[in-house]
């Protein structure tokens, strides 16, 4: 099971949207993808310029329907450092998250933050973001809201990014 011949599309659109606003950013060393063989998730990643074992990644994952925005190292004491930030501020992930959420313009106080480890590689701090179809990906409000999430993530963590 796939993307169908209305899907592709608009997933196409979304994330070219995305990889071309943020082209130019000078917090992105450079842009991958990251696609499960099995379209089950479509992960966009921007390498963070301060550290190349850091990415911020924007995934659509179709059978959901989601667009998961969050970071992911593939080092382990990277991923300890900012789980010891986060207890440092003494807020739970959370709230660490939604202020940050905060002063990237999304009002969204306490986001779930999934935080795990994947194909035995990779270490996540992630939002799910919910949609009704994969079609609101060509809607304005959720194009927008995944780059404040993106934004958010980065200024939660980017203080900390250093090797």
């Amino acid at each position: 099971m796939g993307l169908n011949a209305e899907q592709r599309p608009v997933v196409s659109d979304f994330r070219e949207e995305l990889e071309a606003a943020l082209a130019d950013d000078p917090r992105f060393a450079g842009v991958t993808r990251d696609d499960r063989p099995d379209e089950s998730t479509l992960a966009t990643r921007f390498t963070a310029a301060a550290n190349p074992h850091v990415w911020f990644e924007v995934a659509v994952r179709p059978y959901l329907p989601q667009v998961r925005v969050g970071l992911l190292t593939d080092d382990r004491w990277k991923s300890e450092d900012l789980e010891t930030k986060i207890e440092e501020s003494g807020d739970t992930m959370s709230e660490f998250v939604g202020l940050a959420f905060e002063e990237a313009g999304l009002p969204w106080p306490e986001p779930p933050v999934e935080h795990y480890r994947e194909q035995m590689k990779f270490f996540y701090f992630a939002t799910p973001l919910d949609l009704e179809a994969i079609a609101d990906l060509a809607r304005d409000d959720v194009r927008a809201k995944a780059r404040r999430m993106l934004d958010g993530y980065f200024s939660a963590f980017g203080r900390f990014l250093a090797p």
